[in-house]
């Protein structure tokens, strides 16, 4: 098993690079899906983040109104550490999971957002950090998922620098450029993993 944490900057595509490995064949764990899955109605993560932050996180249906809890945490660095401390371990631990499953000769891509912020490099055998200046990260912020440029910037703020993604990288994807450009780099470290 080749175990990869993937990351980059939010809007600077890494999601798009998962998709790509999933279907040359890499498993891939995602932490923002789990991470969304570990608070969903009647779980114990549900729980505790509604003990931390209150009833007002909480859409009319039960469920956990992220763009609201978003607003909260991401103008406040400490409501922010807060939430991440109930929602990496319960992350951390679904993630080992879905890990041992996968097989022994299983490429294993964890997407992970924050790897940088939290130290975790240290965890693969490779990183791989999807990268793209501030500027374009920024632009698809705001042209492709419609948020405020400043909800962007905060947001921006709020993770590791790109200085920081790089140092940690082992290999870089550079998604400055168009979609089309995207693909031959995936292909390219799809090789690489699978000899790794």
């Amino acid at each position: 098993m080749v175990k990869v944490g993937l990351t980059g900057g939010i809007g600077a595509g890494k999601s798009e690079v998962s998709r790509l490995l999933a279907s040359y064949g890499a498993v891939i764990v995602d932490a923002d899906k789990i991470a969304r899955e570990v608070v969903e109605p009647g779980t114990p993560g549900l729980a505790a983040v509604v003990e931390e932050f209150g009833d007002g996180v909480l859409a009319p249906d039960g469920t956990l109104d992220r763009p609201k809890l978003g607003g909260i945490v991401f103008a406040d660095p400490e409501k922010l550490r807060a939430l991440n401390a109930i929602v990496h371990p319960l992350v951390g631990a679904r993630s080992a999971e879905l890990e041992a499953a996968a097989g022994p000769d299983a490429v294993v891509v964890h997407d992970v957002p924050l790897l940088a912020e939290n130290g975790l490099a240290p965890l693969y055998d490779l990183v791989v950090v999807a990268d793209a200046a501030p500027q374009t990260q920024l632009d698809r912020l705001v042209r492709l998922r419609g948020m405020a440029e400043d909800e962007a910037k905060s947001r921006m703020a709020a993770q590791a620098t790109r200085e920081q993604r790089l140092a940690v990288a082992d290999l870089v994807i550079d998604n400055d450029g168009p979609l089309e450009a995207l693909e031959p780099q995936v292909r390219e470290v799809w090789e690489r993993l699978q000899g790794a």
